[in-house]
């Protein structure tokens, strides 16, 4: 699969899930602590969400990587926009700005 063709297949499916996160693992049997964080960041605040196990595609895995310029999985879409990663997605859950974002972009969270 050439670079453009992976694009191509992960920008549609960041289109089409308005919450998407790409991580390792399932969010009932994530493969990565880092991952495991961020779908605890997302249940607990009762997100509807879909994940992408990067672990199924090394086309998916390293595509992504270069999709957003960052480095590392998980990586959060959020109505397209590449949100961050682990250490983003908490520091944002702990100061209150993921609530607020999440509510800026018209996604539905739990009272």
């Amino acid at each position: 699969m050439t670079d453009n063709a992976g694009h191509a297949d992960i920008k549609s499916k960041i289109d089409a899930n308005p919450v998407l996160l790409f991580m390792k693992g399932t969010p009932q049997f994530p493969q990565c602590g880092f991952s495991s964080v961020v779908v605890q960041i997302l249940d607990h605040l009762g997100v509807d969400y879909n994940t992408e196990n990067v672990l199924e595609s090394d086309d998916i895995r390293q595509g992504i990587k270069t999709f957003s310029d960052w480095p590392t999985i998980p990586q959060l879409y959020v109505k397209g926009e590449f949100v961050g990663g682990c250490d983003i997605i908490r520091e944002m859950f702990e100061n209150g700005e993921l609530r607020q974002f999440m509510q800026t972009k018209g996604v539905e969270i739990a009272a």
